[in-house]
């Protein structure tokens, strides 16, 4: 395990995201209007990517795991990585977060809040769909109301629930008043998040996303066969530049051995998804790039709260206590990644990292579980290749809890279902997360309506407390609460945060402009419209 100072391991990660870019909520209300122009975070050679002079041309494929034939282009549904990189090729979001989970504007070039901080004014930038007509605030209002639509289980459902959308208005072509039901600080955390993106007015009614979807994104539309491949090419009136390639192809390629495979061949030019034992081997080879994106993914076992044995409290503090998280690093990861403390975000805004490092504590662990009943417990951990290290950290931590008395029965699901079968059914699972904020971690995920809530940790007064740190204007009693909220799930809660791994990209060697500092889910992360293939 590295115990290189954060600072020094996550560039950028251990500012206070939000506040940092601010200046903070204290200083006056003038600090939360921010301007885009000029700004959209763009990945450049300069910043962090292996560089040289930009070339227009070519074709990048590209290879992720996918989720077979049930795949779709709709924005709105996305929930893997391969769904989200498609996604921002196509489409855009009115911001998106920047190395340090801070928002960042994009198709908003600016958002202003008034005095009480229940109303926002979103101002648009000048921008276009893919058949001409211009982005409008109606568009906006549109994609809004879809995805909160009480029928569907769109991804982003949860983060726009603060939005009073009935009240909510166009003041004009390009501006949006957003009425909110009440005060929210981090309202541009919203703006960003997973899932929220814009599409033209009346789109998704009749399935044409998955035939001729049409965005503002980089990229346009050309093809699209579910579980195997999408094929788009360069939109030339792009707001933020056309992109350099020609056409971007998405591969899916489920196993990590045919990714790297297909890279090494020549058949493709980017693997996304490397597992660290696969990285070290080709680190030096010469024959392909390695990038580690640091601090990417959480790495975690989820817990069922709802049901027996993790009903119980006790038993979860159990669970928590059994697993030694070094041997999990550097068995499951090679390595390559940082030891957890139960808590999302590590060095991310509002993180509590005042609580102690939770130590393997086997005779506390045993005995826990003796007071719970539960001294002879066996229990099924579900997990599944479809994530580096999952069935290995299933496997290590089997034989952990085999030393507390614990007897766990590991099942290997599917791939193309995983995601899907864990949300609501078995008890414990191999669970990991991209970056994201703190507080949209908690919304997406620990809310009694959170559409992704996988530990099923569903309580009032957690919500409420969630809701009290949203309003809150000043940030340092905003920080107080979140660090309330992070103590209780430190203490109870249904995440086993046993680390923090490297997310790892193979390019070719012809493969410029990959931003290196850019966490998973972020707006650098599998940004193609700033890549480029050099000349061989």
């Amino acid at each position: 395990m590295t115990h290189t100072p954060d600072n020094e391991r996550h560039p950028g990660l251990h500012r206070r995201g939000f506040l940092a870019a601010t200046g903070g909520l204290g200083i006056g209300i003038g600090a939360l209007a921010v301007t885009g122009c000029g700004d959209s975070g763009s990945g450049t050679a300069e910043s962090g990517t292996k560089g040289g002079k930009p070339q227009r041309g070519g074709r990048l494929r590209a290879a992720f795991a996918g989720g077979g034939a049930s795949e779709t282009l709709d924005p709105h549904l996305g929930n893997l990585f391969a769904d989200a990189a498609r996604a921002k090729a196509l489409f855009d979001k009115l911001a998106d977060f920047g190395a340090d989970l801070s928002p960042r504007p994009r198709l908003a070039a600016r958002w202003e809040p008034n005095a009480a901080l229940d109303r926002w004014t979103i101002t648009l930038r000048q921008a276009e769909f893919h058949d001409g007509r211009p982005v409008t605030a109606e568009d906006v209002l549109y994609s809004y109301r879809r995805i909160a639509d009480p029928k569907k289980a769109f991804r982003a459902k949860a983060s726009l629930e603060p939005i009073d959308l009935d009240a909510s208005r166009a003041t004009g072509p390009r501006t949006v008043e957003f009425r909110l039901k009440r005060p929210t600080a981090e309202f541009p955390n919203i703006l960003a998040a997973f899932g929220a993106y814009i599409v033209p007015q009346g789109s998704g009614e009749k399935g044409e996303f998955d035939r001729r979807p049409i965005g503002s994104g980089p990229f346009r539309f050309e093809s699209f066969a579910p579980g195997r491949s999408a094929v788009f090419r360069r939109n030339e009136e792009y707001w933020d530049g056309a992109p350099y390639l020609d056409e971007l192809e998405f591969v899916v390629a489920n196993e990590e051995s045919a990714r790297i495979n297909a890279l090494l061949g020549g058949q493709i030019e980017y693997a996304h998804e490397l597992n660290p034992t696969t990285a070290r081997a080709h680190q030096d080879g010469g024959r392909i790039e390695i990038v580690r994106l640091r601090n990417s993914a959480m790495q975690a076992f989820a817990m069922k709260t709802d049901r027996a044995p993790f009903d119980d409290k006790r038993v979860r503090e159990a669970f928590f206590l059994i697993a030694d998280r070094k041997e999990l690093i550097d068995g499951a990861l090679s390595g390559a990644g940082e030891i957890g403390n139960d808590l999302f975000g590590k060095g991310y805004a509002y993180y509590a990292d005042g609580l102690p490092q939770r130590e393997q504590d086997l005779d506390r662990a045993r005995h826990l579980l003796k007071k719970a009943g539960a001294e002879d417990l066996r229990i099924t951990l579900d997990t599944s290749d479809v994530a580096a290290g999952f069935t290995e950290a299933a496997g290590i931590f089997r034989d952990q809890a085999a030393k507390a008395g614990v007897r766990i029965k590991v099942r290997t699901g599917s791939k193309d279902s995983y995601w899907a079968d864990i949300l609501d059914s078995g008890t414990l699972c191999c669970y990991r997360s991209g970056a994201m904020p703190i507080e949209s971690h908690i919304s997406q995920r620990l809310l009694t309506d959170s559409t992704t809530n996988a530990t099923h940790w569903r309580h009032k007064d957690f919500d409420a407390l969630y809701q009290q740190a949203q309003s809150t204007r000043d940030d340092k009693r905003r920080a107080a609460l979140y660090e309330r909220m992070q103590r209780r799930l430190h203490a109870e809660g249904g995440f086993l945060v046993w680390g923090f791994a490297d997310w790892i990209v193979g390019t070719a060697r012809t493969v410029r402009g990959v931003e290196r500092q850019a966490p998973a889910n972020t707006l650098d992360w599998a940004r193609f419209d700033k890549v480029w293939l050099a000349t061989a």
